[in-house]
């Protein structure tokens, strides 16, 4: 018998999948990956905390799927900020129950608490997940809670012990750190970590790509995690690194929408982008602006290029010009 885990690297993916190991069966740890997990990449982490469960660890490039059929028409709506937690949870399932027969498994578990998130963990917003990802066998099981919800597949059929699965509720945590103790779980990821469609700021930084650009494939999505953006007079959008991990992540997203903006002589400071197809005028303002965040002799004036296009800038003596047209 095989399962597979719909697995964040939080606590409660880990404890659901110790309670199935525990049963003798099989487990591998899907990370669904949608875009917006955060700015690193954790899947070396998130193997090792999916080991210390007993689970094998899969990694499940669903980005640009998530672009497509989610993010920007979700039938349940948004949560506070950009965040369709619904849909989502139903997508992953969906995703997950679609690769049961490819390897080798049976039905699919996730470490979901009931009443714990108040959009998607109520027993209502459970079942329109049930409903979205298309679980007419009923092969979803959350061993956390199984015990106040109706017997799932697994259950009915014998294949998991429904007596060691757990009744745990609300949004309290004390009985998860006990279990993390009596496993000895020393490393998961916090309760608040995660998802970068619940921050402001971010959400910020898509409505106002979805204003003036085209919100396409995942590049378009990372290239939002990291830098100051801008948005200029004539529509252009710029991107100002903030230090040198940010500069270095600009430098190797390959997005095609923006281009690079050079110095003829070698300065330090910023990495900086700009709209590809930016009018003069944005790209002036822009020059200024990229100068104004490196290191330079004031009063000074700088040979900048932008698309082949040569401009003569000198940069604004005061960053506040710059912070007038922050996107967030």
């Amino acid at each position: 018998m095989k399962a597979l885990a719909l697995f964040s690297g939080g606590l409660d993916s880990m404890l659901a999948i110790k309670l199935i190991t525990m049963q003798n069966i099989g487990v591998t740890a899907l990370y669904m990956d949608i875009g917006f997990g955060g700015k690193d990449d954790k899947s070396e982490i998130m193997s090792e905390r999916a080991r210390m469960a007993g689970a094998e660890f899969l990694r499940v490039d669903i980005r640009d799927e998530y672009l497509q059929n989610v993010l920007f028409s979700p039938k349940y709506g948004y949560g506070k900020q950009f965040n369709p937690c619904i849909d989502c949870h139903g997508y992953m399932f969906k995703t997950a129950l679609s690769m049961l027969g490819a390897m080798g498994a049976s039905f699919v578990i996730s470490g979901e608490v009931l009443g714990q998130r108040p959009m998607s963990q109520r027993a209502a917003a459970m079942a329109q997940v049930r409903k979205l990802s298309s679980d007419e066998n009923n092969l979803i099981l959350r061993p956390l809670s199984a015990k106040l919800m109706a017997p799932s597949a697994p259950e009915i059929n014998g294949w998991v012990d429904r007596e060691k699965l757990l009744d745990i509720s609300g949004r309290g945590r004390t009985r998860q750190m006990e279990l993390a103790g009596e496993f000895g779980f020393d490393d998961y990821e916090t309760p608040a970590g995660g998802c970068l469609l619940t921050i402001q700021s971010y959400a910020d930084k898509i409505k106002d790509m979805m204003k003036f650009e085209k919100f396409e494939t995942s590049q378009d999505a990372e290239i939002l995690k990291f830098g100051r953006h801008l948005r200029l007079n004539g529509g252009a959008k710029m991107i100002i690194g903030r230090n040198e991990d940010d500069n270095a992540r600009l430098r190797n997203i390959q997005n095609p929408k923006f281009t690079r903006i050079k110095f003829t002589e070698p300065l330090v400071g910023a990495y900086s982008l700009i709209s590809r197809d930016a009018s003069r005028d944005d790209m002036e303002l822009a020059a200024k602006f990229a100068l104004t965040y490196m290191k330079f002799q004031p009063g000074t004036s700088y040979e900048v290029i932008i698309e082949n296009e040569k401009f003569i800038a000198t940069p604004f003596e005061d960053k506040a010009e710059a912070q007038k047209y922050f996107i967030s």
